[in-house]
C-alpha cells in the first residue's frame, strides 16, 4: 500500500478526494495534515507546538517559527494565533503563504459561515474586515451579524444597520440590534403595536391592533392573545384571517398549522383558508397531500389530502415523500408488503417485489431472490448480475449530494463489494466483509482476519493490518497490539427514516 501512495502522490493526486489528498500529504511528510480543502492543510510540527501550511504537494507554503495555532477560515484563509516569541498572545489573518492580511494584534473575532467578513473586537470595540484585509467598517461600540447580508452597528446608545460592504443603508437608529429572516425583522411598540421593517430599515407594515408572535410567513403573521395565549392569523395588513382560538401556530413552507385540543387545521397560504382535520398532527408530502403522525391511540400513519380526504387509511408502518430524477413519489410500507406511487397515486412497481433503497436516480429492488435495477424513466427492471445479498442498513432513502450513492453487496464467491445506484461496480469485489457507516463515505474492510479502511472512491486511507475496529460519531478507530490510527468521518444531511 504504501508504494500505491506514493506513486499516485507523484500524479499530483488529480481526481483525488480532498480526504485522500490529506493521506497521502500526511504520509509523505510523516506528520499528521488537518483541514485539508482546496489546495491547502495544515501541519503542527516539533512535537505539536509549531503549526504550518502546506499545499496539494506537500510544500510547506508557511511556517511560523515559533509556537502557534493555525485556524482555517476559508478555501485560501487562516487565522494564525501566535504562543510564543515577540507577538505571544497576539492574532493575525494570513494567506496560504503567510502574507499578513491584519497586523499582530490581540484581537477576538467573529465570522459567518461562507461569508469573507470578520467582526473584529479589539479593547472593547467591534470593527469588520473582509478576507483580503480590507477595513469595511471601523472601530464603532458593538457590531452584530442581523443576517447573511447586514449588520448592527451600535453607535453611542443607537444601532444602525450597515450592508456587507460597510455602508450605512439606513439612517434610522434602533435602540436594539435584530435579526433578519428572508429580508425582514418585527420591531414591537408595546400595547399591541409594531413595525415590519426590511433589512434596509424601511417600514413596510405597521402594526397597530395585535400583538405579534411571528412574521416567519409574511405577509400572513401569526398573533397572539397574551391573556389567554391562543394564536389566530392575520395579513400584514391586519385584515383577520384566523380567530385567537389554537393552542399552538406552526409555520410550514406552503402551510400554517394550527393546533387546537389534539387536532391540527391546515391553513393553506394559497387558498387563504384553513381545513381542519381529525388528526394530531401531519406533514406535507407534495402537491397538496400529507401525511398523518403516529400517536398513542394508532401508532400507524394515513396520508390525506389537504380537504381532509383519506387517500390511503392509517394502517401504514411508513410514509413517505421522495424524489428520484426529479419526479415526486410516495413510498408506503405496512406489514413488510411496500408500494411506491407517483402524483397521480398509482403503484409503478409490479407485485412481489422489495424496495431495497431509493437513490436519487433510480430504485434497488429485490424479487425471488434477485437484485434490480428500476429505471423511473423507462418503467423496465434490469437485473445486477452475480449478486446474492445487500447489506442491511438503516437507511432506504438516499438523497442526492447527502449520502454515498453505493450499495455494499456480496457476490456468487461469497466476497463483499461496492455498486453504485446504476449497477455500476466502484470497489472491486475481493473482501471478505465490508462494514459501512452511513452516511459517512468511510468505510471498513476486511480481509481475512485484518481490518483497514477506504472511501467509496475507493481509496486507501489506511493498511489492511489492524486487529480490531471501532467507531463513534465522528471517527473509526482501527487498532493493532498498543497502536491505533483514526480515521475521520466525512459526510453530510441527516437521517431520512
Amino acid at each position: 500500500m504504501k508504494t500505491l501512495i506514493f506513486v499516485l502522490f507523484s500524479s499530483v493526486c488529480l481526481g483525488q478526494s480532498d480526504q485522500y489528498k490529506q493521506i497521502l500529504i500526511s504520509k509523505k511528510l510523516g506528520k499528521e495534515i488537518s483541514s485539508y480543502t482546496k489546495g491547502y492543510g495544515i501541519m503542527v510540527n516539533s512535537g505539536g507546538k509549531k503549526s504550518a501550511i502546506v499545499d496539494s504537494l506537500g510544500k510547506i507554503t508557511f511556517e511560523y517559527p515559533y509556537k502557534s495555532e493555525i485556524i482555517r477560515l476559508s478555501s485560501n484563509r487562516f487565522i494564525l494565533k501566535a504562543k510564543e516569541g515577540r507577538f505571544n498572545g497576539k492574532t493575525t489573518l494570513i494567506d496560504p503563504t503567510g502574507n499578513q492580511l491584519i497586523p499582530f494584534e490581540n484581537f477576538k473575532y467573529r465570522t459567518w459561515e461562507r461569508k469573507n467578513r470578520l467582526i473584529y473586537s479589539k479593547a472593547g470595540k467591534d470593527c469588520v474586515y473582509d478576507y483580503d484585509g480590507n477595513l469595511l467598517i471601523p472601530f464603532y461600540d458593538k457590531i452584530e451579524f442581523a443576517s447573511e447580508n447586514r449588520f448592527f452597528v451600535k453607535k453611542e446608545k443607537g444601532w444602525f444597520i450597515y450592508d456587507f460592504d460597510g455602508r450605512l443603508v439606513s439612517d434610522r437608529e434602533f435602540e436594539e440590534n435584530m435579526h433578519f429572516y428572508r429580508g425582514k425583522t418585527y420591531l414591537g411598540k408595546g400595547n399591541y403595536q409594531g413595525e415590519i421593517i426590511d433589512n434596509n430599515g424601511e417600514v413596510v407594515n405597521t402594526i397597530s391592533n395585535h400583538y405579534i408572535d411571528n412574521i416567519n410567513s409574511y405577509p400572513y403573521l401569526i398573533t397572539k392573545n397574551p391573556t389567554n395565549n391562543h394564536y389566530g392569523i392575520i395579513e400584514a395588513n391586519e385584515n383577520k384571517i384566523v380567530d385567537e382560538i389554537y393552542d399552538q401556530a406552526l409555520v410550514g413552507r406552503e402551510y400554517i398549522y394550527l393546533l387546537k385540543e389534539d387536532k391540527v387545521s391546515i391553513f393553506s397560504k394559497e387558498e387563504k383558508k384553513v381545513f381542519p382535520t381529525n388528526f394530531y398532527y401531519v406533514n406535507h408530502l407534495f402537491n397538496g397531500i400529507f401525511k398523518t403522525i403516529k400517536d398513542y391511540n394508532n401508532p400507524k400513519i394515513a396520508v390525506i389530502r389537504l380537504n381532509g380526504d383519506i387517500i390511503f387509511p392509517k394502517e401504514y408502518d411508513i410514509v413517505e415523500a421522495v424524489k428520484v430524477l426529479g419526479e415526486d413519489f410516495i413510498y408506503l410500507s405496512k406489514n413488510g408488503e411496500e408500494k411506491i406511487v407517483n402524483r397521480d397515486l398509482q403503484n409503478i412497481l409490479e407485485e412481489g417485489y422489495e424496495v431495497k433503497r431509493i437513490f436519487s436516480d433510480t430504485f434497488i429492488l429485490k424479487k425471488n431472490e434477485i437484485f434490480y435495477k428500476f429505471s423511473v424513466k423507462d418503467r423496465k427492471y434490469e437485473e445486477l448480475p452475480d449478486i446474492i445479498s445487500i447489506k442491511e442498513s438503516d437507511y432506504l432513502y438516499y438523497p442526492k449530494d447527502n449520502f454515498p450513492a453505493a450499495i455494499v453487496c456480496k457476490n456468487k464467491n461469497n466476497l463483499y463489494g461496492v455498486l453504485n445506484s446504476n449497477g455500476k461496480e466502484i470497489i472491486p469485489f475481493i473482501y471478505d466483509n465490508i462494514f459501512e457507516f452511513f452516511p459517512a463515505n468511510e468505510i471498513i474492510v476486511q480481509k481475512g482476519n485484518k481490518y483497514g479502511s477506504i472511501n467509496f472512491d475507493n481509496e486507501p486511507l489506511t493498511d489492511i493490518i489492524y486487529d480490531k475496529y471501532s467507531s463513534d460519531n465522528k471517527k473509526l478507530k482501527l487498532t493493532k497490539t498498543k497502536t491505533s490510527e483514526y480515521v475521520e468521518f466525512t459526510f453530510s444531511g441527516n437521517r431520512i427514516f
